[in-house]
């Protein structure tokens, strides 16, 4: 039996930055097993839409599908929004399989990646490492779930155990904010101060992030990176083992 279709679904973003930059990761994706086909859909604000894609899926003769989220926390839009959007395609396209795998999450390379992100602005600064006097403000989106919030701070105390860098978590939408956790580095006796994005893509959040403090270096975001392409065939064959379509 053929392996089933791959449709990665990104946030989207009025910002032509972040589709480019998934587009990206997508050409790693597809290079990493040439033979599946995968297909980029967006929850909102850039086309092609998840049904879109589903409906062509179902449309080129395809019988299975495997949705990963490109998304970094599991809030609203992976629990929610998603699941949704798939139960409308699969009422259309009764003759397809679908399943939702996990979120993208922070797994372990994802940190990895992080960690090259802020070595490589110490390097740009001259700043050696490990260094104690340098201080690390991890900044996420934000979520209105508070066990969302709490996951990504869990990520910053383990991104602090790994390497060894005093770190903060921070919110664009939530708090504590930029300012505050700049605040409780400089507290901590952190003189060389940067900003890691938890973001998967560059766009308006980050660009707001950096106005916060503009005299703060941030680190570049997570991706495209061949970690991600990985994590998401992962995620893939996670959720294709597991076998429990959303339809039948």
């Amino acid at each position: 039996m053929p392996a089933p279709t791959l449709v990665a679904v990104a946030h989207g973003s009025r910002d032509p930055r972040s589709a480019a930059t998934v587009a990206a990761l997508m050409d790693q994706v597809r290079a990493v097993r040439p033979d599946v086909p995968a297909h980029l859909a967006f929850l909102d604000l850039n086309a092609p839409s998840v049904g879109q894609v589903l409906d062509a899926v179902a449309g080129s003769g395809e019988t299975r599908a495997v949705v990963v989220p490109l998304l970094l926390g599991s809030a609203f839009h992976a629990r929610v929004d998603l699941p949704g959007l798939l139960a409308e395609a699969t009422a259309r396209q009764r003759r397809l399989q679908v399943v939702q795998a996990d979120v993208l999450g922070a797994d372990p390379r994802l940190v990895s990646v992080l960690h090259n992100r802020v070595d490589a602005v110490c390097a740009a600064h001259g700043w050696t490492t490990p260094d104690d006097n340098v201080g690390v403000a991890l900044a996420a989106v934000g979520s209105s779930s508070a066990a969302a919030n709490r996951t990504t701070a869990r990520l910053a105390r383990r991104f602090a155990t790994q390497t060894g860098y005093r770190t903060e978590v921070c919110f664009v939408t939530a708090q504590p904010s930029l300012t505050r956790a700049v605040r409780r580095l400089r507290a901590r006796g952190a003189g060389k101060l940067l900003v890691t994005p938890w973001f998967l893509a560059p766009g308006l959040l980050t660009d707001r992030l950096l106005a916060e403090d503009p005299g703060l270096p941030h680190a570049a975001v997570l991706g495209p990176d061949p970690a991600l392409a990985e994590v998401v065939w992962n995620r893939y064959d996670a959720a294709a083992a597991g076998n429990l379509p959303l339809s039948a």
